[in-house]
């Protein structure tokens, strides 16, 4: 077929009585986004097997495909030869556009959000999530590793931090703008990097970039992002404003294949973004238990990765399966390699725990760290991120004056935000409560970033601050908790070290 018959056929009108005489696996003809595709030969090899494709042949798949792919990816993955024509609007019928019964991937949940505006707090939008998410969405999001432990002292250590707050200071007019790695910023929050956005929301991360700009706060665009990353900008430009850019960051995880990292880290320098998160906290993936026990939708994929969901005899876990690709040799030396690749872009190192590593950061030179714990989803019993920016000023005070420190784990409050900035944190990172406000599209996302910075301000003024380069220390009481703050690298009293034992044989 020479390409003007290509072209021709392509772009030829057809009704939806001669699409939908095409439904065998031999004879497979499916139309997404108003253009008809012949995937007979392509069928047996989806990924996701060829039961999905069978349920929609003859028929109209654009919003079953829409949930779990990119829109550039059927048209770059498949031969033009599969483009067979134009769906004719005009012969549409009722009955034809009526979607199948759904017989693959994930139940649906049917209930009924309560409105945006009776959500007042960040809980609020949790609760609406739990309620309407997809049993594998929820599973998904909510899981943590093993017994859940780290995930809740994320949140509960806040808690035990008391605030210390001074009387009779003119708070008439508070400023909570700030910076990161000299982008200004409205606010000391960014969405942290989160993976498979579109099982919360059709547009993923796609609507997360929109909320993000709207509130000019920044987005961290994860590896594992639903979309490619050009699909990502390009909806965070449509939201764009010139006069005040709110930078985009890019989280990397590293893949076995380096060569494939070095590409991605190419796109990312041309699409503008403003620095580099290298996750160093998930050489493997942990163990989500809940997460493992809710079956994936095999169609599900991670575009910039290459990662697709399935399911084995361990269970499900997105998370588990979809992060083969990951480097577990990544080590230390691997920074001055991603400074290579990425000239003139800042280092975020993501995942510090401990003094120790923030230090060696410190002296590899990376120019900001993130302390984390992927929000207790990979080493359970791992320490509260908050006590681990305790642990910074105890035993290394000098990183603040060298690096950029940023931390996440458990913020649901405006008074969480405070205490973070007051022991040195630069702006927090949240990753769930932007998933949960997705449920609500863009509007969802200001409404909840709305909420926090209005109690952060409000607990600025309760603190006799008006802004943010007025924390500090000594407007919180850490006592309850600063028993549990490490010393130094060493056990204060246990000095065992295991002995090489010689074989007998």
């Amino acid at each position: 077929m020479s390409a003007g018959q290509a072209d021709g056929e392509a772009t030829r009108l057809i009704a939806v009585d001669e699409i939908s005489r095409h439904q065998s696996l031999e004879d497979l003809w499916l139309v997404v986004d108003g253009i008809v595709y012949d995937l007979s030969q392509f069928a047996p090899e989806h990924p996701g097997g060829p039961g999905v494709l069978l349920q929609y042949a003859g028929r109209d798949a654009s919003a079953a495909y829409s949930e779990v792919h990119s829109p550039s990816l059927i048209k770059t993955s498949l031969p033009p030869s599969s483009r067979i024509g134009v769906l004719d609007q005009a012969t549409i019928t009722e009955e034809w556009t009526k979607p199948p019964p759904r017989v693959h991937g994930p139940p649906q949940k049917t209930v009924d959000k309560p409105p945006l505006d009776n959500l007042i707090n960040a809980r609020d939008f949790e609760v609406a999530a739990e309620a309407s998410f997809t049993p594998k969405a929820w599973a998904f999001v909510s899981s943590a590793a093993t017994d859940c432990l780290t995930k809740e002292r994320n949140g509960s250590m806040y808690s035990d931090i008391m605030l210390r707050p001074r009387v009779l200071r003119d708070v008439r007019a508070v400023d909570i703008s700030t910076s990161m790695l000299g982008n200004r910023i409205r606010a000391p929050v960014f969405c942290a990097p989160t993976s498979m956005g579109r099982i919360f929301h059709p547009e993923g991360e796609r609507e997360l970039g929109r909320g993000c700009q709207r509130v000019g706060v920044p987005q961290c665009v994860s590896t594992s992002c639903s979309f490619p990353l050009p699909e990502v900008m390009d909806a965070v430009d449509e939201q764009k404003d010139a006069e005040v850019p709110v930078p985009v960051f890019f989280q990397l995880y590293v893949d076995k294949d380096r060569r494939k990292s070095e590409a991605l880290l190419r796109m990312v320098r041309e699409r503008g973004v403003k620095a580099i998160f290298l996750t160093v906290d998930a050489p493997v993936i942990g163990k989500r238990e809940a997460d493992e026990r809710v079956k994936s939708d095999e169609s599900l994929t991670a575009p910039m990765s290459g990662a697709r969901a399935r399911n084995d005899k361990k269970g499900g876990a997105l998370g588990r399966l979809m992060g083969n690709f990951i480097d577990a040799s990544l080590a230390w030396d691997d920074v001055a390699w991603l400074r290579k690749h990425a000239p003139g872009l800042p280092i975020v190192l993501k995942g510090i725990q401990t003094a120790m590593d923030a230090v060696k950061a410190m002296e590899v030179g990376v120019d900001a760290i993130y302390i984390t714990n992927h929000g207790g989803r990979s080493l359970d019993t791992a320490p509260a991120t908050i006590l681990v920016l305790l642990e910074l000023q105890k035993c290394c005070p000098q990183v603040f004056d060298k690096m950029e420190v940023y931390i996440d784990g458990g913020i649901t409050r405006g008074t969480d935000i405070f205490k973070a900035l007051c022991l040195g944190a630069r702006a927090v990172g949240i990753g769930r409560g932007f998933l949960f406000a997705l449920n609500y599209g863009k509007e969802g996302i200001e409404h909840f970033v709305n909420i926090l910075t209005d109690e952060l301000v409000t607990t600025m003024q309760m603190c006799g601050i008006t802004s943010l380069d007025q924390v500090h220390p000594g407007l919180l009481n850490t006592g309850a908790v600063d028993h549990l703050i490490p010393g130094s690298d060493e056990h204060p009293y246990a000095k065992w070290r295991p002995k090489l034992r010689g074989s007998k044989l």
